[in-house]
């Protein structure tokens, strides 16, 4: 009975001290698990990098990228952004100029709601246009939006509109914009172009009182 009171205690000492031990590694372990992940998904690109460039040699890229393209836009359909993300990054290991799957990045980015990566990649893909895309501004306008600087989302916002005047989203989030920052004049005058250029909108009335209301 002694010797058992004895194991017993033995066992609770050990298991305190092993307790202890395991939630002074665990941090260790989570850090050596990170790290682990980390070196798989690099390993994982490497190979892709190294099949992108066996089908440039192979020069079957435009047919490779227009597949890629299909693919990244079914998984953001289903909302696998990453499997998007991977795909789109693929197409730019094939094309680094490829316009389109840089527009969709950015766009990925933004309903990801990663707006610093949306806002880069938009800014980036203006370079490659050379400024000449409406659609450029208009994302960069909404990412502004998001984040808050209402400054930027309506310079960009003005940009898309030089392009498009007439575009009913963009004069949609001039108005927008407009009612944020209490502009009643600016205000004013998208809602008439807007209701101009796209008379069935149903939000006209609401907005109208919104304006009024400044």
């Amino acid at each position: 009975f002694k010797e058992k009171i004895i194991s017993n205690r033995l066992k609770r000492s050990v298991t305190m001290w092993i307790s202890k031990f395991v939630r002074l590694l665990r941090p260790l372990w989570q850090a050596m698990s990170d790290f682990l992940k980390w070196a798989f998904r690099k390993l994982y690109e490497l190979k892709e990098s190294y099949k992108s460039e066996l089908i440039l040699k192979g020069n079957d890229a435009p047919g490779r990228i227009n597949e890629l393209l299909g693919e990244a836009e079914e998984l953001i359909k289903r909302n696998d952004y990453e499997g998007g993300e991977k795909k789109l990054i693929e197409i730019i290991n094939l094309d680094n100029k490829n316009i389109e799957a840089f527009k969709k990045l950015g766009s990925l980015y933004l309903e990801r709601k990663s707006f610093n990566e949306a806002k880069e990649t938009f800014k980036h893909v203006l370079k490659l246009t050379e400024g000449k895309e409406s659609e450029i501004y208009f994302g960069l306008s909404l990412v502004y939006k998001e984040m808050g600087d209402f400054i930027n989302a309506l310079a960009n916002t003005n940009s898309a509109l030089e392009l498009e005047p007439n575009n009913p989203r963009y004069l949609d989030t001039l108005l927008d914009i407009s009612i944020i920052n209490k502009d009643k004049v600016l205000a004013l005058g998208a809602y008439k172009k807007l209701k101009e250029v796209n008379s069935e909108n149903q939000k006209l009335s609401e907005l109208k009182k919104q304006i009024d209301e400044l």
